[in-house]
């Protein structure tokens, strides 16, 4: 069965540019050219010759032209030609190496293509009209915006999702990065986003199954004077991942070492072959690891450079297991409107210092008066659970599992579920269905959440 927590979407609130034809394009990898965007970001620039040599200064800027030029190295071309297994949708669900790729998390590094995750634009008005007004400078940022992820763009980006969803987005800078909640009034919630902070937009990574709920949902908070707006870009952008311990020796040997060792979050920009990507520390269930945003012209091109540095790819099924043993809640499962933020435990995605906000009333009040009833917990099982099962202790029912995975052996079982905070925690043992032992676990992205305090910024 696909996994569902591949598939994200990404919201962008920028703007728009036209696009203009390119005719050529270099034959091999060692002619691409990597330097950073030399209209909207202002970092430095680099040129990337090979995935062996360094990144190089140059001496300046210049014009160029951003339309995607013939695509030589189709990413499901070279995926299927690997023998990759791809869904109707265009999702890669399989390798038929699960087993092998799993491993290499732990011992290794993966790469996944997390391109069937949707991505959506935000466009200021302001900036549309800027870019009538002047010439080919905001052409080129317009481009640019248009093989964004998901964007949010305008003079009131930052403060409009302030206010929307539950991070402290006015403590965050250009180039810095965090996740981010949406919720319902009553603090239910919808999704987590994963937010890049950019110099004339904010990028969004949400899930699949909840992009065109958030977005008619942000879209009917935009009031006339606000000077943003949100657009699906999903189709004009690719994603990658890498995860496992030996990621940064990758970034490394790519000459991306200066992301090493960055906060989570953190994320710079970038020129292959005059085309924008992206590249961010974080791999959407971990604060370890690094994320690739690029257009899909040059997609096929960076995966095969990032599995000739040693990374064993994997598909959405071994992702979706990942997801579960990593801790990640996901919509539809974890996160529904039986559940609340903080029972999902998702504790750094919240500010409680910043001001009005949407739930800010319904979680503040369920941490002052200590109103979390249950929270999510990993269980290590004894054989296969089927999720929405009940979970009980002593023959009472005290939650129930959300999520479920086999493990790399037939006798590694493992879920996700919910349990009353007064009926079992670490170590102790519950009742699956109806006679599935398992054993409460934490879980790696759980257990780096921490409780907020006053004061504090997420």
């Amino acid at each position: 069965m696909a996994a569902t927590v591949v598939c994200m979407r990404y919201m962008t609130v920028g703007a728009t540019i036209p696009l203009r034809r390119s005719t050529s394009r270099p034959s091999s990898l060692s002619s691409w050219t990597w330097k950073s965007n030399p209209i909207s970001f202002p970092i430095q620039n680099y040129v990337f010759r090979s995935p062996e040599k360094f990144f190089a200064p140059l001496a300046a800027a210049s014009p160029f032209d951003l339309s995607p030029p013939p695509i030589d190295l189709d990413l499901l071309d070279t995926v299927t030609d690997a023998g990759a297994k791809v869904s109707e949708d265009g999702a890669i669900e399989s390798f038929d190496n699960d087993d092998e790729a799993l491993d290499a998390v732990d011992n290794g590094v993966v790469v996944v293509d997390l391109s069937h995750f949707g991505r959506i634009r935000g466009i200021s008005y302001k900036l549309e009209l800027n870019a009538k007004m002047s010439g080919s400078m905001e052409e080129s940022f317009h481009i640019d915006m248009q093989d964004a992820i998901f964007f949010l763009v305008g003079d009131d980006r930052i403060q409009f999702l302030h206010n929307q969803s539950t991070a402290n987005f006015e403590c965050l800078q250009e180039g810095q990065g965090c996740d981010t909640v949406f919720v319902t009034p009553t603090a239910r919630t919808i999704d987590v986003a994963h937010a890049w902070i950019m110099k004339n937009a904010v990028t969004l990574v949400v899930s699949p199954e909840t992009c065109g709920s958030i977005t008619e949902m942000l879209t009917k908070y935009i009031f006339f004077a606000d000077k943003v707006e949100i657009q699906d870009i999903t189709k004009k952008t690719s994603f990658f991942v890498l995860a496992g311990p030996k990621s940064d020796q990758v970034m490394e040997d790519l000459n991306l070492g200066d992301l090493v060792g960055k906060p989570y979050g953190t994320h710079q920009h970038f020129m292959v072959n005059e085309l924008p990507i992206t590249v961010g520390v974080g791999n959407v269930i971990s604060e370890d690891g690094f994320s690739f945003m690029m257009s899909p012209a040059i997609a096929g091109s960076v995966w095969t450079t990032l599995l000739s540095q040693g990374a064993i790819p994997m598909g959405s099924n071994a992702w979706e297991k990942l997801r579960i043993f990593q801790g990640k809640p996901a919509p539809g499962k974890e996160l529904t409107n039986e559940f609340n933020v903080l029972e999902a435990g998702l504790w750094n995605s919240i500010s409680l210092n910043k001001g009005c906000y949407k739930g800010q009333e319904t979680i503040s009040r369920l941490i002052t008066y200590d109103g979390v009833k249950q929270r999510l917990w990993g269980i290590s099982l004894s054989g296969t659970a089927e999720p929405g099962s009940p979970i009980t202790v002593d023959g009472k029912k005290v939650g129930k599992l959300t999520s479920y995975a086999c493990g790399r052996t037939e006798s590694e079982h493992f879920g996700l579920g919910y349990i009353k905070r007064q009926a079992a925690s670490k170590g102790n043992t519950v009742i699956v269905g109806d006679n599935i032992v398992g054993t409460v676990v934490e879980v790696p992205f759980l257990a780096r959440q921490s409780p907020p305090s006053k004061g504090s910024s997420p």
